[in-house]
């Protein structure tokens, strides 16, 4: 509940919540661990596992293309330190490392874009394949494959 609460009183204020974080100048108590002069880390207040990150650009962008060089290179070097510094801490025995683009799509505060950074341990597991015995996969891969792989070629030949 405190997760719903806090997601609508932010959207219902128009604010980003990285953002009004990055401005509040207490990196400890706004949770942020680092910034770099593009990008920045930061503890998710409402974690799926102990250690979810989030990587950021400092800039308040919303589209992935619209990154700077910098910029992405930049949360890049984050997301490995982000890594490192995980598996030295808590010894994960794996991550899943990611992004929600688009409100669609999961991602909680578009306009900012961030990459999720979830330490994984054997027997931590989500809900679908436990309690519904199930994945879910809306598409056969080869028809996912043969969709995708003619924008792949003409990308590479521009």
């Amino acid at each position: 509940m405190e997760y719903i609460h806090t997601a609508t009183a932010e959207g219902e204020s128009g604010g980003c919540f990285f953002c009004q974080k990055l401005a509040a100048g207490d990196d400890e108590a706004s949770y942020i661990l680092v910034r770099s002069d593009a990008s920045f880390v930061i503890l998710n207040a409402f974690p799926y596992n102990p250690g979810h990150l989030m990587v950021a650009p400092l800039r308040h962008v919303g589209e992935l293309e619209e990154l700077t060089s910098e910029e992405l290179a930049a949360s890049a070097e984050l997301l490995q330190r982000s890594i490192r510094v995980l598996k030295e801490a808590s010894s994960p025995d794996g991550f899943n490392v990611g992004m929600n683009l688009g409100r669609v799509a999961g991602a909680g505060v578009p306009g900012h874009l961030h990459w999720h950074v979830v330490p994984r341990w054997n027997g931590d597991t989500n809900f679908m394949p436990v309690v519904g015995e199930t994945k879910v996969l809306p598409e056969a891969l080869a028809q996912t494959y043969a969709r995708l792989k003619g924008g792949f070629d003409q990308r590479s030949r521009t």
